[in-house]
């Protein structure tokens, strides 16, 4: 579904993505993991068009990403980003409704496709009239991810979509966004900085340090056969952290994958 080949991106000198070459399979849930500065959220730019590679091709379903498809092509994609990015002026649903809307979806289209995602999220319809800070941290997360999913996109970016929830909340929506996944079938690009998370959503993971791929593969791999000595110490320090936490649920959860 997403392909980079030799892909590289820089801001102001520095190396941010370098010369990487992926494949994000169709259909699946793939887990980009790695520290602060690793390249993790610019990838999703680049896939959503927001910032064009200073060099290489990118394609998304065999087609290139360029400067003149990357419209057509953002359609076939949702997009939560940090913190969910909620307009604070519109209330959730004006909120869900806003692309569709642009688009030219009629108002009874719109309506219908708001209550099927309520459903599918669990989104109280009581709360569509509220505005963001009226809403709780897991409700506006919701909002974001129907917004996300509100024109049917093949396919679904998320930047870190639970990061700043509280432990409790964000446990519950893990559940039910694998949920989502799982029933909606799409090719889903997932960031996060938490291994444990990575290995609980991705039927892939995606390691990256400085900017370019140093493992890929399933969460058993990195943790039996790490690639190469940065790989074990970053699987090594995720581990030692959750149990630091004394969770052992989720240090059970990222060690069953």
């Amino acid at each position: 579904m997403i392909r980079f080949e030799c892909v590289s991106k820089s801001y102001g000198g520095s190396v941010v993505i370098d010369n990487l070459t992926v494949t994000i399979r169709q259909n699946q849930t793939t887990a980009l993991i790695g520290p602060s500065g690793s390249g993790k959220s610019t990838l999703l730019e680049l896939i959503i068009g927001l910032e064009p590679p200073d060099k290489g091709a990118i394609l998304i379903d065999a087609e290139p990403l360029t400067s003149r498809s990357a419209f057509r092509l953002r359609r076939r994609m949702g997009y939560v980003i940090q913190d969910g990015g909620l307009f604070p002026h519109l209330n959730a649903r004006q909120n869900i409704d806003l692309m569709a809307k642009e688009v030219g979806w009629p108002l009874k289209r719109r309506r219908e496709r708001v209550d099927e995602l309520c459903a599918l999220t669990r989104f109280p319809p009581s709360a569509l009239d509220r505005f963001p800070m009226e809403l709780s941290g897991g409700q506006r997360q919701r909002v974001s991810l129907m917004r996300a999913l509100m024109l049917d996109p093949d396919i679904l970016l998320l930047d870190e979509p639970l990061g700043a929830l509280d432990p409790m909340i964000r446990a519950e929506l893990q559940g039910e966004l694998k949920s989502i996944f799982r029933d909606l079938t799409k090719t889903v690009v997932l960031v996060t900085h938490d291994l444990g998370e990575a290995a609980f959503f991705g039927d892939a993971i995606v390691l990256l340090h400085e900017g370019r791929i140093v493992q890929q593969g399933q969460f058993r791999d990195l943790v039996e056969r790490p690639g190469e000595p940065f790989v074990a110490r970053f699987v090594h320090a995720q581990l030692s952290r959750l149990a630091a936490m004394n969770d052992q649920a989720l240090v059970a959860q990222a060690r069953q994958g």
